[in-house]
């Protein structure tokens, strides 16, 4: 028995039970049987345990509900949540294959255009993609019911690596071409497998001492486990992809020198976008405050919350305030809990409606014990004599009309100055370009705000570099970055065969 999201409880096997007689007795389900199927929700453990341990929060289906799930996709004839995804997928396909229960066809029918299907299908904004397309979302008129198709990516990718079912991509007569990859992220890992399975020799240059990008470092284990991203890793390794860490491209070489003096015929760009944004407010350079890209990697990467074997141990706070409102801010406020935080507020000058964060994300902060302060900014960070925060000056806000973004734009009310107690803040605002590798790399193009510009096929203006992901579209997400690649892959691979 499981709970669906209006807490009524449904036996899924009774479920799995009807489906299959009316298959039986019909030879098939009809649009209305598979409206008739209750969706199926994602189980989680325990929020107030959970918000105090860095294991996953989601469980993931079991087969029997994947199987229930899958039979509720319409198998569209023109299937819209192929549009809504940036690697195109072939979605009704590999769910119509876990309907039946044949979740290795399923896998691999999604491995023949996205490279890591066990991470989108956990970090991906998928209401915002595929199942925001999803016909059986409009039929209910509430996107929220659309058919669980990142759930069920998760799902089989996992059951091919727990069943030791991973197979690996077929690669094609060596052809002597060079390629680098700048950069170990979604992007870069993309470009590596589609020129190493090309016959090319792919080496990633990565500035960290382990490979994975913001998968790594970025996004938190109670959300991607790394076991994961590096089973992926190791499997580019098997198909040849070697991996030079500890390498800071524009520092430790030039990108002209890879080019010229360790002999790549072309090179790819995929450093994301890794240089912290904050509010340039009174205070900012107080002992307690972070930008979440600096919190988030002492904690995911060099394990900060590991008192006792950590070289650079997390600062310890109790009263965490998080300024922002999208995914990463989530994830900082979350993580501070699991850092010993006893309470932790997230401050954002507009409200609920307007917040850029995953929906389940925002609720799985709430259920463990984040406090939401809306229509709120800070103005100044405040210190004690040691130099340490002590709380934050914020003002009070009100909507007015909707600015470029299409959301209302915050009006400060004036005299509403107030202060909210902390000793700590974290600043999630974004992050910017690093502009490390456009000023050392001449013909190497940028806009105005350090993103590396490109064509439709994602080479830059110098002949033998593209480019893709973070660095190109700003920050954006796992699976954008790794459309990008493949795009990138293509043209790379066509520009060494001719």
């Amino acid at each position: 028995m499981i709970a669906n999201g209006n807490g009524k409880m449904i036996n899924v096997t009774e479920e799995l039970n009807k489906i299959n007689e009316l298959i039986k007795t019909n030879g098939k389900l009809s649009a209305k049987d598979r409206n008739a199927i209750p969706q199926m929700e994602m189980p989680t453990r325990d929020a107030k345990k959970r918000a105090r341990e860095m294991d996953e929060v989601a469980l993931g289906y079991s087969a029997e509900q994947a199987i229930v799930e899958a039979n509720r996709c319409l198998q569209c004839a023109k299937p819209f949540c192929m549009d809504g995804c940036p690697v195109n997928i072939n979605i009704p396909k590999f769910i119509a294959e876990i309907a039946k229960g044949e979740f290795k066809a399923a896998v691999d029918t999604i491995k023949e255009t996205s490279l890591l299907p066990a991470i989108c299908g956990r970090v991906c904004p998928q209401e915002k993609q595929c199942q925001g397309k999803c016909t059986v979302g409009k039929v209910y008129k509430n996107p929220e019911k659309a058919v669980s198709i990142g759930r069920l990516e998760r799902f089989v990718a996992d059951w091919e690596r727990e069943n030791g079912q991973v197979t690996l991509p077929k690669i094609a007569a060596k052809t002597g071409k060079k390629v680098a990859v700048i950069g170990a992220g979604p992007a870069g890992l993309t470009v590596a497998a589609d020129c190493a399975r090309a016959g090319h020799e792919v080496t990633v240059f990565e500035a960290f001492h382990k490979a994975g990008g913001v998968m790594m470092y970025g996004i938190p284990e109670f959300r991607l486990p790394k076991k994961i991203v590096e089973e992926e890793i190791s499997n580019l390794e098997k198909i040849g992809v070697k991996f030079e860490l500890n390498f800071l491209v524009g520092r430790t070489n030039t990108l002209e020198q890879i080019l010229s003096e360790k002999g790549f015929d072309a090179a790819f760009v995929g450093t994301g976008a890794g240089l912290p944004k904050f509010l340039n407010i009174p205070g900012e350079n107080l002992i307690g405050v972070f930008s979440a890209n600096e919190y988030l990697t002492r904690a995911n990467l060099m394990k900060g919350y590991d008192k006792e074997h950590a070289a650079t141990p997390i600062y310890e706070a109790k009263h965490v305030v998080v300024c922002g409102a999208g995914n990463v801010a989530m994830d900082a406020a979350r993580m501070a809990f699991r850092l010993g935080a006893e309470s932790v507020d997230i401050v954002y000058r507009r409200t609920r409606a307007e917040m850029p964060a995953r929906l389940e994300e925002i609720a799985h902060a709430e259920e463990e014990g984040v406090n939401f302060r809306f229509l709120e900014n800070p103005v100044e960070v405040l210190g004690n004599e040691e130099g340490k925060v002590v709380g934050v000056r914020c003002l009070s806000y009100e909507l007015g009309e909707p600015d470029a973004s299409g959301r209302r734009s915050p009006i400060a009310i004036a005299g509403s100055e107030h202060d909210v107690p902390c000793d700590a803040m974290i600043v999630a605002l974004g992050n910017g370009s690093n502009p490390l590798l456009v000023s050392t790399t001449p013909g190497l193009d940028a806009d105005d705000r350090g993103h590396i510009l490109v064509d439709e096929n994602q080479a830059t203006h110098h002949t033998k570099v593209w480019a893709g992901g973070d660095i190109v579209l700003g920050a954006a997400t796992v699976i954008l970055a790794m459309g990008e690649g493949r795009k990138a892959a293509a043209s790379i691979n066509e520009y060494l065969k001719n």
